[in-house]
């Protein structure tokens, strides 16, 4: 059997990716946190949403420590 590939489907990284950066890109908009900011914060990098943006992939260890710091920072933010 061969294995054809469709150049139109997005692989599981890029469509894990692409959705992180749709979930950043809400968190910034519901906390009116600069992306700059985000990117210190969250992955000691101010350019790590204008790289996402330009198509970087993060690694899943990387995605999960963003995801775990927009969870978090939220949980924090409603407590108080």
């Amino acid at each position: 059997m061969e294995h054809t590939m469709n150049i139109y489907s997005e692989s599981n990284t890029e469509r894990s990716g692409s959705m992180l950066l749709r979930q950043i890109e809400r968190f910034l908009r519901q906390t009116d946190m600069p992306w700059t900011r985000f990117g210190r914060l969250a992955a000691q990098d101010p350019r790590f949403v204008a790289d996402l943006r330009n198509g970087r992939m993060p690694r899943a260890r990387t995605a999960a420590r963003i995801e775990k710091f927009m969870r978090n920072y939220q949980e924090n933010t409603h407590a108080h």
